[in-house]
C-alpha cells in the first residue's frame, strides 16, 4: 500500500508565474532559438553540418522559462549536452546494428554520467538519442555533433540567456556556474 500511497505526490502545484514572466520566457526562447535557426541557415545551409536540434528547444523551456531551475544553470546545460552527445555517438558506433540498444545504451548511460558530474540536463537525454536515431547527416558528423551542433548551438542559446535573462531587474541567470 505504500507504494500506490507514493504515487499520490506530497506537494501541490507550484503558483502560476505572472503574465511579465511569461512574456519574458517567451521573448527570450524566441531570440535564442532565432539566433541558433538563422546561424544555422546562414553559416550550415547546404552542408553537412546542421546547428538546429530537437533538444535545444527543451532546453529552452529551462533556460528561459526556468532560469532559476539547477537543471538550467549554465554547467548543467552545456556540460549536460556535450556529455551525451558524446556518449551518444559512442552508443551509436558500438551498437549501430541494434538501435533500439543503442538508444538505450546512450540514454541511461548520460543519465549517470551528468549525475556523475553534476550536469544533470534532461534535454542531454535527447541529445543522446539523437546521435543514435538520426539520418545520415547526424550520423556522418561522428564525434564532430558534440561540438557542431551540441556545442556551439548551446553556446549560442547560452550567451543570449546571459544577455536577455538579465535585463529585466526581476531576473537573474545564472543562479550558479560550477
Amino acid at each position: 500500500m505504500n507504494y500506490f500511497a507514493k504515487i499520490k505526490g506530497t506537494t501541490k502545484s507550484p503558483p502560476r508565474v505572472s503574465l511579465a514572466e511569461i512574456l519574458w520566457s517567451w521573448l527570450g526562447a524566441f531570440l535564442g532559438i532565432s539566433a541558433v535557426g538563422y546561424i544555422d541557415s546562414c553559416f550550415f545551409a547546404g552542408s553537412e553540418l546542421v546547428l538546429l536540434i530537437a533538444p535545444f528547444g527543451a532546453s529552452a523551456v529551462l533556460i528561459y522559462g526556468a532560469i532559476k531551475s539547477p537543471l538550467a544553470q549554465p554547467r548543467n546545460f552545456v556540460g549536460g549536452h556535450i556529455l551525451s552527445a558524446i556518449i551518444g555517438v559512442a552508443a551509436f558506433k558500438v551498437f549501430y546494428a541494434q538501435p533500439w540498444l543503442a538508444g538505450s545504451v546512450a540514454v541511461a548511460t548520460c543519465i549517470a554520467v551528468m549525475h556523475a558530474t553534476k550536469t544533470l540536463h534532461p534535454p542531454g537525454g535527447a541529445t543522446a538519442l539523437i546521435a543514435v536515431i538520426g539520418g545520415e547527416k547526424i550520423h556522418s558528423l561522428g564525434f564532430l555533433y558534440a561540438i557542431i551542433p551540441v556545442g556551439l548551438g548551446a553556446l549560442v542559446l547560452l550567451l543570449v540567456a546571459l544577455l536577455f535573462n538579465n535585463i529585466p531587474r526581476a531576473r537573474r541567470y545564472p543562479e550558479f556556474w560550477v
